[in-house]
C-alpha cells in the first residue's frame, strides 16, 4: 500500500480524526466492498505516517459508527451497510435508502380492507371497527431485508389506493402525488423486541433474535392517517442521538431518530 500525503500534521485536528475522516470517505467511495477486509494495522501506519495508536483510534470510532467491523483473528472488515436512525427531518424509508446509495425495495405480504382493531383505533383517532387499509410490506435495501412494516391508512381518505399503489414504490411519495398529502409531523416510539417466528422468516433471522419494534403515527391536515408498526433487524438498523448539554439550548426528550442507513417507512 502506498502512502497517502494527507494527513497534516499542521492542521488542528487530531490526527485520528483526519484518518477516521479519510478511511470513511474511500469506504463510501466503494475503495473496499462490503465484507472486503482493509489493510492492516501494520500497513495503514506505514501509508498514512501515523502511530499504531492513532490507527487504532480512527478504526475504533469507524467501528462503532458502523463502518467497519472486526473479525477476530482475521482482520477489519467493511461492514454491510446499516439503517441507522438519528435526529433528522420527517423522510421515507425510500429517501432514507437512497441517502445511502442503496435501492429501497418492498415486497407486499399482506394487503386489504380492515376494521379498525381497538389499539389502532386509539392511535389514528378513529372508531372502533373503521374501515382502515392494511397493508403488511416486507422493506429491503439493495435486496437485502431490514424490517418488516405493518401499516394502517384510513380509507376514506385514500379512496382505491391498493389499486393504485404499485408494489415496489414509496407509500409517502404516492400519496403525495396522488392524494396531495403533506405529511406535518409524526410521532415515534422506538424499544427492543424478540422478533417473532413469521417476521423472523421474512426477515432471513433466527426466531427471538434481538431487533427494534417502532411505532409511528403521523399527521396531515391536523389529523393522524397513518399507523405503522415495524419490525427493524437489529444486525442491520442502529439508532443514534446527539446529546448536547444545557448551553447548546433545550432538545426534545422525544428524540427523533442521523446517520448511516438513516431510516424509515413510507
Amino acid at each position: 500500500m502506498t502512502r497517502e500525503p494527507t494527513v497534516d500534521r499542521a492542521r488542528p485536528e487530531p490526527l485520528y480524526h483526519q484518518l477516521e475522516t479519510l478511511l470513511r470517505r474511500q469506504i463510501l467511495a466503494g475503495r473496499w466492498a462490503a465484507g472486503e477486509r482493509i489493510p492492516t494495522e501494520e500497513q495503514l501506519v506505514e501509508a498514512y505516517g501515523v502511530s499504531r495508536v492513532t490507527v487504532r483510534q480512527a478504526l475504533r470510532n469507524l467501528v462503532l459508527d458502523g463502518y467497519l467491523e472486526r473479525g477476530p483473528g482475521r482482520g477489519t472488515f467493511v461492514r454491510k451497510p446499516t439503517l441507522t436512525a438519528g435526529e433528522r427531518g420527517l423522510t421515507s424509508f425510500t429517501q432514507d435508502m437512497g441517502a445511502l446509495g442503496l435501492r429501497a425495495g418492498a415486497r407486499l405480504v399482506q394487503g386489504g380492507v380492515v376494521p379498525a382493531p381497538r389499539p389502532v383505533a386509539s392511535r389514528l383517532g378513529v372508531p372502533n371497527g373503521q374501515p382502515l387499509y392494511l397493508l403488511k410490506r416486507l422493506r429491503t435495501g439493495d435486496g437485502q431485508p431490514i424490517g418488516v412494516q405493518t401499516t394502517y391508512l384510513v380509507e376514506e381518505r385514500f379512496p382505491d389506493l391498493l389499486a393504485v399503489l404499485p408494489e415496489d414504490a414509496s407509500l409517502y411519495e404516492t400519496l403525495r402525488s396522488r392524494y396531495g398529502l403533506e405529511i406535518e409531523e409524526a410521532h415515534e416510539t422506538f424499544s427492543v423486541t424478540a422478533i417473532g417466528r413469521a417476521d423472523a422468516a421474512l426477515l432471513g433471522v433466527a426466531p427471538n433474535d434481538c431487533g427494534f419494534y417502532v411505532e409511528r403515527v403521523a399527521i396531515a391536515a391536523g389529523e393522524a392517517f397513518e399507523f405503522t408498526a415495524s419490525i427493524m433487524r437489529g444486525d442491520r438498523y442502529r439508532i443514534r442521538w446527539v446529546l448536547k448539554g444545557e448551553a447548546a439550548g433545550p432538545k426534545s426528550a422525544e428524540a427523533r431518530p442521523a446517520r448511516g442507513a438513516r431510516r424509515q417507512r413510507g
